[in-house]
């Protein structure tokens, strides 16, 4: 008796195995470590500090000048417009490829699940880089690079908003946020699913958190136009 109840277990662990009992469960599990998967990757990849190492390799503390970010924007005012654009090409990629690997290797039934969690962990890890003590930048980079491969029409419409405002303002800051506020809205606006349009709210909420100070500068009539606004 105490034999074929063995049996009957090491049979039903075979058909599971096989996808032949309980393929739900296999599903949860899989997705689950799909997510949490891709959620690691990004925070891993948001975390990479190219902020600090370009000004380190430039004799530059970033912490000690400027406004102390380790963002592109400080970096090109404190090191230089050529650090300040490799940064920026190198924070995009970041959140690009947090995006772009779910996107072509998760399954097809969670992969934009799984890239859009990928892009909150890795802006996540860009403004608390587990390398710089939880210190980092503001995430308009890593979402640029996030939303080009994932919603890249949301992207196009937010780079406008961003440039028509910088035109008349001057004040990247301030142009950043409306950035971040077109998000969620050129998201719902294009039809995308649900999930999306909630992770498109908070990125921007995330953004717009981050500006918290330039918003105080801004309403204080404080805040300094380009060339001399804080970093990103």
């Amino acid at each position: 008796m105490e034999y074929e109840n063995v049996a009957q277990w090491e049979r039903k662990l075979l058909l599971l195995a096989n996808g032949c009992v309980g393929p739900s469960l296999w599903a949860v599990g899989f997705t689950s470590f799909s997510f949490a998967f891709s959620a690691s990757v990004g925070y891993l990849l948001g975390s990479l500090p190219f902020g600090y190492l370009v000004a380190k390799m430039r004799g530059v503390n970033i912490f000690a000048v400027g406004s102390g970010n380790v963002g592109a924007t400080n970096v090109r005012r404190s090191v230089g417009c050529g650090a300040g654009a490799i940064v920026f090409l190198l924070d995009a990629a970041k959140g690009f490829a947090a995006v772009a690997w779910p996107l072509h290797h998760c399954c097809c039934d969670v992969s934009r699940r799984c890239a859009s969690i990928g892009l909150l962990a890795a802006l996540l890890g860009h403004m608390f880089s587990i390398f710089l003590r939880f210190r980092g930048g503001k995430g308009v980079s890593v979402a640029i690079g996030g939303f080009l491969a994932l919603e890249a029409n949301v992207l196009l419409l937010a780079l406008a908003a961003w440039a028509v405002v910088f035109a008349f303002g001057r004040f990247v800051s301030l142009a950043s946020i409306f950035f971040a506020l077109m998000l969620p809205l050129c998201s719902y606006l294009f039809y995308y699913p649900p999930f999306e349009n909630v992770v498109a709210l908070a990125v921007a909420a995330m953004i717009i958190g981050r500006h918290w100070q330039n918003i105080r500068r801004l309403l204080d009539g404080t805040e300094h136009g380009f060339g001399k606004e804080s970093g990103k």
